[in-house]
């Protein structure tokens, strides 16, 4: 049943406010029920997905901010237009905040393509919510449309502040001045942005601005979310004393900062720590051995705080690698199957003694006027055959480039990427890819550290930086690691040709394993990058790579699968009316080999569904290995059969671990129970396992 369209004018309507009520005693509880209120206005296709993402959101960063204040908020593709649903509640819930338990909800929830003007309004509110004289109003509030009046009235005012730069402001007010500060004023200035872009990003650069005047400081801050970003004057970046970030991503053009005496952290400490940071950053303002911008994200980009460890620090740059290889690998893996698709597996011998394989001999010795005897549908599959090969020789130099871009920012990705191809020349393959771009991340990010002239700054990161980053890691590669990577790569290259029978099947249960256990976190991403770097070196006579594609791909599948067959078909009073609608969904998602599907399900319970989910996997990556099924495809689930060798025992395979997947969830929900506070503990447990990585992409997550 269609939900009744909300036809008020706004964002926020009497039906999506709430005055003291009980929502439950969770974080998750009171989102459900605020993401319901949104669908029920009409203003969301689906309030299970919308909760969904917040959720996940939620899960990354809690949101709630000093003064008893929460503002949920998420990007989701079932919400319809803007909206803000509210709740006061009777029972404070948390959210994370430092100083305890919010009475005071407001959930934002966002299309995935709102436009600024409305993205502008979303983050005006956020920002008013850290003010004690609009939070006081609220409390007092007696009517629901009380509230609502009193929204409208903030979202529509005058909301320019001086000291923040890109923040929302009204009609015709100016950026922030690079007039010179008062005498004996320090000047700071600052970056604030998060994920969503919509109320931490605000939030944050408003506190620190507060809290700056309140330590005799001038501080101007630099917004970079989801309104439109306006760069601090250069001027001003010039003379400031210090430096401030409250990210979680990737600051813009930090080397603008470089030198500048450096404090950073998370977005959510610019909210909840503001006067710590300002103080922080007078301090590092007079220490001549302070940290200072270098212009690297390693020392304080992203989500990396300047406590993260060695191992912690390990992880996100070769996470980085591998999510901005992964594209290069879905889009010239299917080209190639479509250019067997159209051509067939002959396009990919070798013609004669030219040492050409038949798809450049093709395009060079005919065109689309001079056609081959074989026809239109082959020159046409030598094209995409030949253009989907290009992309992927640029596997390792992606890998390595972009392990370097998340060690040292963009000084490190030419190193890298020169790293890398030096690793395929040395036939160093993906494992010199890694070494290399490591290498040349850390000879960047070093570099970057020498303290040099002020004329010579501009010059280190576009010339001085690559230059010596690139003769010491490819050198090194050249001439003293590439021989021994090639040999180790050599020699796995050859045990993996000599798997069968037993050793087969454990390697697939294990890819299986990896695949189910944290549904796009950094397990999954390893089994997938594992078995994508091999596709290049797969060969007619050389199966095992496309073997292992295929067994990850098909593994990938089953959770989705299982759990759709679960909820609509074995056993659907065992799950929630929301979780039902959601199992709808991952029938397609799992055929498409994407595993978000199973995401909401382990959220909510992944005590159980989690193991069912890698006992069904492990058992599709057994039957897949050990039969030899194929893929030359990275990507596309059932949807690319053409390129999968064998695709009647892929099939086999992915619903042998569907059902059996799906018959131990069933299992599990009949005979293991638990207490209600321990679902709830283990659904937020899951949902922060599950958002550990910040780039997802569709084929790992």
């Amino acid at each position: 049943m269609t939900a009744a369209r909300d036809t008020s004018p706004g964002l926020i309507s009497v039906p999506l406010v709430g005055l003291d009520e009980d929502l439950g005693a969770t974080s998750a509880d009171v989102i459900r029920v605020l993401a319901d209120r949104v669908a029920a206005s009409g203003r969301a296709a689906s309030g299970e997905s919308l909760a969904a993402d917040a959720i996940k959101r939620e899960a990354s960063v809690g949101t709630g901010v000093p003064g008893g204040i929460a503002i949920p908020h998420a990007r989701s593709a079932s919400v319809t237009e803007p909206t803000l649903a509210m709740s006061r509640l009777a029972r404070t819930v948390p959210f994370g905040a430092p100083d305890g338990d919010a009475d005071l909800v407001f959930m934002i929830a966002v299309p995935e393509g709102a436009d600024k003007d409305h993205l502008t309004v979303l983050s005006t509110l956020a920002r008013a919510l850290i003010r004690d004289d609009f939070t006081a109003a609220l409390r007092a509030a007696t009517t629901q449309q009380e509230i609502v009046d009193l929204v409208d009235r903030e979202v529509t005012g005058e909301v320019a502040d001086a000291g923040v730069t890109g923040a929302p402001r009204a009609s015709g007010a100016a950026p922030a001045s690079p007039e010179a500060p008062a005498a004996g004023r320090k000047v700071i200035v600052g970056v604030t942005a998060c994920p969503t872009g919509i109320a931490h990003t605000y939030m944050a650069a408003d506190a620190l601005v507060a809290a700056a005047k309140r330590a005799g400081a001038e501080m101007h801050v630099e917004t970079q979310g989801s309104s439109q970003v306006e760069p601090l004057d250069p001027a001003l970046i010039a003379r400031a004393d210090a430096v401030v970030f409250a990210v979680d991503v990737d600051v813009r053009d930090r080397s603008r900062f470089a030198g500048k005496p450096l404090v950073s952290g998370p977005v959510k400490r610019g909210v909840d720590e503001p006067d710590a940071m300002i103080a922080e950053a007078l301090r590092a303002s007079e220490d001549p051995n302070a940290a200072r911008v270098s212009g690297t994200v390693g020392e304080a980009g992203s989500s990396t705080a300047k406590d993260e460890h060695f191992g912690q620090s390990l992880k996100r740059w070769l996470l980085t690698g591998v999510s901005y290889m992964i594209p290069f690998v879905a889009g010239g893996g299917l080209l190639i199957a479509l250019g067997f698709l159209l051509a067939g597996y002959g396009i990919a011998l070798t013609h004669g003694n030219s040492g050409q394989n038949n798809a450049v001999y093709t395009l060079t010795n005919y065109t689309l006027i001079n056609l081959p005897p074989q026809g239109l549908a082959y020159y046409l599959g030598a094209a995409a055959f030949q253009i989907g090969g290009v992309s992927l020789g640029f596997l390792v130099a992606a890998l390595a480039g972009y392990i370097a871009y998340a060690m040292a920012d963009r000084p490190g990705i030419a190193p890298g990427f020169v790293a890398g191809s030096i690793a395929v020349f040395m036939n160093a393959g993906f494992l010199g890819g890694l070494v290399g771009g490591l290498i040349a991340g850390a000879a960047a990010y070093w570099i970057g550290r020498i303290p040099v002239w002020r004329w010579l700054r501009g010059l280190m990161p576009v010339v001085i930086i690559p230059l010596l980053a690139s003769i010491i890691a490819s050198g090194l590669l050249l001439l003293v690691l590439g021989g021994p990577i090639a040999w180790v790569m050599t020699q796995l290259t050859g045990f993996l040709n000599s798997l069968s029978g037993a050793s087969a099947i454990l390697l697939g249960i294990i890819l299986g394993l990896m695949m189910a256990f944290d549904l796009g976190g950094p397990v999954n991403k390893v089994a997938y990058a594992f078995a994508v770097a091999g596709l290049g070196a797969g060969t007619a006579t050389n199966v095992v790579p496309f073997e292992i594609m295929a067994a990850v791909m098909a593994a990938g599948m089953v959770p989705p699968l299982a759990l759709a067959l679960a909820s609509t078909v074995l056993y659907r009073k065992g799950f929630t009316k929301p979780e039902r609608e959601n199992g709808k969904a991952a029938w397609l998602l799992g055929a498409s080999f994407i595993s978000e599907g199973a995401i909401p399900f382990a959220a909510a319970d992944p005590l159980r569904v989690i193991p069912a989910s890698m006992i069904g996997a492990a058992v599709t990556g057994a039957i897949s290995m050990g039969a030899g099924v194929t893929s030359r495809a990275p990507h596309g689930g059932i949807f690319v059969f053409f390129a999968i060798g064998d695709v009647g025992m892929f099939i086999v395979a992915i619903l042998a671990g569907t059902v059996v997947s799906a018959l131990v969830l069933v299992a599990l929900k009949k005979w293991v129970r638990r207490a209600p506070a321990a679902d709830a503990a283990a659904a937020e447990q899951a949902a922060v396992a599950g958002e550990t990585v910040g780039q997802r992409t569709p084929v790992a997550a």
